[in-house]
């Protein structure tokens, strides 16, 4: 049969067209999406996760975490010993080595003002705006990753990566101070002592708390790296607002407006070191960063939500 412009048409073929145009009609829904499209199974943690231990930075990062041990027990055995004429750095010295538990401890001083700041800052601000720079967010949100469980997995894979790195320094420094140090009392710098079971426990402590205090971190991290393509901005971004505020904190002039800054209670976990522990800076410390960094991950995830994706 031919239609008015001369062009022969089959009756069944055309049935046939409009039948598959209704199925596959049928098959979106109300919100675009294809039937069998499921959001929550996109991005899972285990893909996430396992692209992200494959990246070189997060293999350095863990990796110089559990090496940085070994080159404090280096610098240790390097240190000349100037007998009875010590300073008070070798003071210092000399009780971080007195025990495994205090050379745990002094890996902890020497690394959570900065270091562990720097490897929390690399895995929160590197790993959304580094898929920016590499013009691959684009194409995640249209396989589509929705939006916020994008943001939610890779904060998600983030934290268990930071907490890991939180766990190494100090697991890895305990071993290597039991196995040169032994076994002995935690030893404060006032004097007092700790059986080796309640200084393993107050170690533990001691990492929660930094595990909660470097929250603050994170979030800013985060919504940084959702504000720029240049992973490079959001990680060195988060460290100098750290540093500026230690800077801050410093200065006794400012009196109690140093209880708002967020590094103000950075070393509060000292305080387990004592016989008879004051909470009340670690609790106020906790709070503080559980607040900024809620600010800062609801501005992240309002960031995100708004941005417009062009990489």
């Amino acid at each position: 049969m031919a239609d008015e412009h001369g062009v022969h048409t089959d009756p069944a073929a055309i049935a046939d067209l409009v039948a598959v145009a209704e199925t596959e009609h049928a098959q979106i829904k109300a919100d675009g999406s294809v039937a069998g499209y499921r959001g929550a199974r996109t991005l899972r943690l285990g893909v996430e996760l396992r692209r992200q231990l494959r990246r070189r930075r997060t293999q350095f990062a863990l990796g110089f975490l559990a090496v940085l041990p070994f080159l404090l027990l280096i610098a240790f055995k390097a240190a000349p010993n100037q007998g009875s004429s010590r300073s008070a750095s070798s003071a210092f010295v000399d009780l971080a080595t007195s025990s495994g538990l205090n050379f745990a401890i002094f890996a902890l001083f020497a690394s959570a003002s900065f270091l562990l700041v720097v490897v929390i800052a690399l895995f929160f601000g590197d790993t959304v705006a580094s898929e920016a720079s590499w013009s691959s967010l684009k194409y995640l949100l249209a396989i589509p990753v929705p939006r916020g469980r994008l943001l939610r997995q890779k904060a998600v894979v983030s934290g268990i990566l930071s907490v890991s790195g939180l766990v190494v320094l100090p697991a890895v420094a305990l071993v290597v101070g039991l196995v040169w140090y032994g076994d002995g009392d935690l030893i404060s710098t006032t004097g007092e002592s700790l059986a080796f079971g309640a200084g393993i426990a107050r170690l533990a402590i001691a990492v929660a708390y930094l595990a909660v205090y470097l929250i603050w971190i994170a979030g800013l991290a985060l919504l940084l790296s959702v504000s720029t393509d240049a992973p490079l901005g959001a990680v060195g971004g988060a460290v100098l607002v750290s540093i500026v505020s230690q800077i801050l904190d410093s200065i006794t002039a400012l009196g109690d407006l140093r209880d708002y800054l967020p590094t103000h209670y950075a070393t509060a976990w000292s305080d387990l070191l004592s016989s008879d522990v004051d909470w009340g800076d670690m609790v106020r410390g906790s709070f503080s960063s559980l607040a900024y960094g809620a600010v800062f991950a609801v501005l992240a995830a309002r960031r995100f939500a708004r941005k417009d994706i062009t990489s």
